[in-house]
């Protein structure tokens, strides 16, 4: 497919339950829409006892989009990734037009772990983590959960499912039931930050 995508066709895209990934760091970048869907159905998530004390243990604080753009080239700072270039550039792009968010977790002030996703109206698209830190990601992910939670969206989408997002409770579901909970998500009116 063609790397170059407007940030309305993005935006589009999202809303219709496509969202893009490249082949490789340096590979083209492809449309996906699973099915199943993953998801979070986070108003039931609460974060564990242990990660409260690891959070204490390790002096956490959490920042939002302070540093979106250490987060995004963290998170495909990997062997194998599918944040390319032009997606980094992409979703830069989306972070300028308030669009892209990124969560940061900080141990005495240094950027240790974070998360970043897209919010449109009541859904947020989770998108990529990375941890310098032991649990310094899912510190990131349980700021994001009461984050979402005290702002009243409806839907966490975690596109795919693996081992790392069943552990954080993430689970599948048709596409034609995700796709019913992502147009009435996005039609309401919620602001992230």
């Amino acid at each position: 497919m063609n790397d170059t995508i407007t940030i309305d066709e993005l935006i589009y895209a999202y809303k219709i339950g496509f969202f893009p990934m490249a082949e490789s760091k340096d590979g083209d970048i492809y449309w996906h829409s699973p099915d199943p869907r993953a998801i979070f159905p986070f108003t039931a998530l609460k974060i564990p006892r242990s990660l409260r004390q690891s959070i204490r243990k390790n002096n956490f604080t959490f920042t939002v989009n302070n540093d979106f753009t250490k987060v995004i080239e963290a998170c495909s700072d990997r062997e194998d990734t599918w944040i390319s270039e032009n997606v980094i550039e992409l979703y830069r792009d989306l972070h300028k037009q308030g669009y892209a968010h990124s969560v940061e977790t900080r141990s005495n002030g240094k950027l240790v772990g974070g998360l970043y996703g897209v919010a449109i109206g009541g859904a947020f698209f989770g998108e990529s983590m990375f941890m310098k830190t032991t649990d310094s990601s899912k510190a990131a992910f349980y700021f994001l959960i009461e984050r979402l939670k005290s702002r009243r969206f409806v839907l966490l989408d975690s596109q795919y499912l693996n081992r790392h997002t069943e552990n954080l409770g993430a689970v599948e579901i048709p596409k034609g039931l995700y796709l019913g909970m992502l147009s009435e998500a996005i039609e309401l009116r919620r602001k992230f930050d």
